[in-house]
C-alpha cells in the first residue's frame, strides 16, 4: 500500500485538531476561552448570537495563554497563523484584542491592530464593535470612540486601537498586544518596526500574526513565514515562537478536494466555511486562467507565489543552476557584458556573462542604486536594498542618484578581469559611457530595446536556463528580479521583457537577459552586427 510522507503543515498542526492534552497550569487558557464562549456576534446563527468558536480557535487560545512558564509569566511571545481567506481569522483576531482588554487586561495598557492601509485596519475595528454592541454588559464597560479607531476600557484605562501601515503615527507606542493582519500586503517596515521594538518594552507582551500567503521572498512576511517554516519543521528551537501553518505543497493537485479541506480548517466545522461552492467554481474558471490560478493557490490554499502573479519562469528552475561563481578563478575567461543603466534614480545593473569549459557559462550580476533615500525605496520595491548592500549584491552610490562613473569604473573592472568580447548597451542612456569605453579599445554595442531585437537572447536565456547551462551565485537581488519578469509577445511568439506590467523593478533580469544571449550569440561566432536590427549602430 502506498503511503505519503505528511507534509510539514500537517505535522505542525496535528495538535489542533487531536485529543492531546494543552498544558494550562494557571488556567488562563481556560479564562480565555471562557471569556471568548461569553461574547456575542451579531451574525452568529447559534442562540443570543453566542459567539462561535469552533475546536481549531479554541485550541489556539488554549495553547496560546495556557501554555505558561512555572512563575505563570508567559511562554508564547510570537504567533504567526498561515490561514487561507474566508476562515474567519479576521474574527478571531479581534477575540484575542478583546482577550487582551479582558481576561489579560493591564490597566491603562495598549492593545493594537495594524493592516496594510486605513480601511483594511478598521476591518477589526468594526469586528470588535460589532461584539462590543451585541452584549450589554460590554456596552457599558467600553467607549467606542470610532472616529479615532479607539475603544477604551472605562474603569482601567486600557485601551484598543486600530492603526495602518501607511500611516505617518507609528512610533511612541508600547503595546502588550498587538495583532498584526495580512502581513504579506505590507510594502513599509515602519509601523512593524516600531510595534516589536514597542512589544519588548512591556512584560508578558503578545505578537499575533494572521495573514494568507503572499507574492516575492523579499518582504517582511516571507522572512517571518521562512522563520515559522524553520520552527515548524524543529530545524529552530523557539518555544516562544508558536507557528500555525495551513498551506499546501506547491506541488500538489490544487484542484483536489482532498488538499482544501487539510488546509481551510473551517472546512471541517458546522456548518462549514468558507463557501466550498464558491471555491469549485473559481476553480472551474482557474482552469482556463493563469492569473486566477496563481491567486486562488495564494489564497485559498495558501502557496507562497513567487515574484510576479503570473511570473514567467519557474524560481525553482533558476534556484536549481545555483553554484559558486568566483570571478578571480575565472580569470582571463571570455565574456559578455550589458548594462541597464535605467533612469538616474533607479536601480541599475551590470551583467557579466562568462564562458566556461564545459559548454555552460556563469553568470554574475551588480546592481547600483542611490544611497540617499535607500530605506524609502526599499519601502516602495519591497525589497532590501540594504541588506543586499551588505551582502555585496548591490552597490550604494553616494547621493541621490545612480553614479554612471561608479558604472563605467565596475565595467573598467571586470574588462581588466575578464576577456571581454563586448558591452552591450541601451544607447538611449550610455551614450557617453559607451564613448568612454569605446575610446579606450573597448568593444561596445548598442542593444536596441525592441522586442525584434530581444526575441533571440530571451530565448537563449531561456533556454540556457530551462537546460541548467547557465549557473548563478543566488544573488537575492537577481532572483528578486527574475521572479518579477513578465513579457510582451507578438503574434509570432518573440518576447521582450515588459517593465510596464512587471510586479516590481526587473533591471537585473533585463541585463542578465542581455549578457547571456549575446554570449550564445558571440560563442557561436556571430557578433552584435549579425544578430541585432540595423538600428543598433546608430549611436
Amino acid at each position: 500500500m502506498e503511503t505519503t510522507t505528511p507534509t510539514t503543515s500537517e505535522t505542525s498542526n496535528a495538535w489542533l485538531f487531536d485529543d492531546s492534552s494543552i498544558p494550562d497550569p494557571h488556567g488562563k487558557g481556560e479564562a480565555a476561552v471562557r471569556f471568548v464562549r461569553a461574547l456575542r456576534h451579531p451574525k452568529s446563527n447559534l442562540q443570543n448570537h453566542a459567539f462561535q468558536l469552533d475546536r481549531w480557535q479554541e485550541r489556539i487560545i488554549r495553547r496560546v495563554y495556557g501554555d505558561t512558564k512555572p512563575d505563570g509569566t508567559r511562554r508564547i511571545k510570537t504567533v504567526f497563523a498561515l490561514i487561507p481567506r474566508g476562515n474567519r481569522k479576521t474574527t478571531l483576531g479581534s477575540a484575542l484584542c478583546l482577550v487582551g482588554l479582558g481576561p489579560e487586561r493591564i490597566p491603562r495598557s495598549q492593545v493594537v491592530s495594524a493592516a496594510v492601509d486605513r480601511d483594511q485596519s478598521r476591518i477589526a475595528l468594526e469586528e470588535m464593535t460589532g461584539i462590543i454592541r451585541a452584549h450589554p454588559r460590554l456596552e457599558e464597560a467600553f467607549q467606542i470612540q470610532d472616529t479615532k479607531n479607539r475603544i477604551t476600557h472605562r474603569r482601567s484605562g486600557a485601551f484598543y486601537r486600530a492603526m495602518s501601515a501607511d500611516a505617518a503615527t507609528a512610533h511612541g507606542r508600547t503595546p502588550v498586544f498587538a495583532l498584526v493582519d495580512e502581513l504579506h500586503a505590507w510594502k513599509k517596515r515602519d509601523l512593524w518596526d516600531a510595534i516589536k521594538t514597542g512589544l519588548v518594552k512591556t512584560p508578558g507582551s503578545l505578537l499575533v500574526i494572521t495573514t494568507t500567503a503572499g507574492i516575492g521572498r523579499e518582504n517582511i512576511a516571507y522572512d517571518m513565514y521562512a522563520y515559522a517554516r524553520q520552527v515548524a519543521s524543529g530545524a529552530i528551537e523557539d518555544d516562544a515562537f508558536l507557528p500555525i501553518l495551513f498551506e499546501a505543497d506547491k506541488d500538489e493537485d490544487w484542484r483536489d478536494e482532498s488538499v482544501w479541506h487539510r488546509v481551510n480548517p473551517g472546512l471541517s466545522c458546522v456548518p462549514p466555511y468558507p463557501d466550498i461552492d464558491g471555491m469549485r467554481q473559481m476553480v472551474r474558471e482557474a482552469e482556463h486562467r493563469p492569473a486566477d490560478r496563481a491567486m486562488f493557490q495564494q489564497l485559498h490554499l495558501n502557496i507562497w507565489q513567487d515574484g510576479a502573479a503570473n511570473p514567467e519562469w519557474d524560481l525553482g528552475i533558476w534556484d536549481q543552476c545555483v553554484s559558486e561563481v568566483d570571478l578571480e578563478a575565472l580569470r582571463g575567461k571570455r565574456a559578455w557584458l550589458s548594462a541597464d543603466l535605467a533612469k538616474r534614480t533607479d536601480l541599475a545593473a551590470v551583467a557579466a556573462c562568462i564562458e566556461l569549459e564545459d559548454g555552460r557559462y556563469a553568470l554574475h550580476v551588480q546592481s547600483f542604486a542611490p544611497e540617499e533615500g535607500i530605506r524609502r525605496r526599499a519601502d516602495n520595491d519591497s525589497a532590501p536594498y540594504q541588506l543586499w548592500a551588505e551582502q555585496g549584491y548591490l552597490t550604494a552610490c553616494p547621493g541621490d542618484i545612480v553614479d554612471r562613473g561608479i558604472i563605467e569604473e565596475h565595467i573598467r573592472r571586470l574588462c581588466g578581469l575578464l576577456d571581454v568580447q563586448e558591452v552591450a548597451f541601451d544607447q538611449y542612456l550610455a551614450r557617453e559611457i559607451m564613448e568612454n569605453l569605446e575610446a579606450d579599445g573597448i568593444p561596445v554595442a548598442a542593444f536596441p530595446q525592441t522586442l525584434a531585437n530581444y526575441a533571440k537572447p530571451v530565448d537563449d536565456f531561456e533556454q540556457l536556463m530551462l537546460t541548467r547551462h547557465v549557473v548563478h551565485d543566488g544573488n537575492p537581488c537577481l532572483r528578486w528580479a527574475i521572479g518579477n519578469v513578465v513579457m510582451m509577445a507578438d503574434q509570432s511568439g518573440n518576447r521582450r521583457p515588459n517593465k510596464a506590467r512587471a510586479a516590481d523593478r526587473i533591471d537585473p533580469a533585463v541585463s542578465a537577459i542581455m549578457s547571456c544571449g549575446r554570449a550564445v550569440a558571440g560563442a557561436s561566432g556571430l557578433s552584435m552586427y549579425e544578430t541585432a536590427d540595423e538600428s543598433a549602430f546608430h549611436f
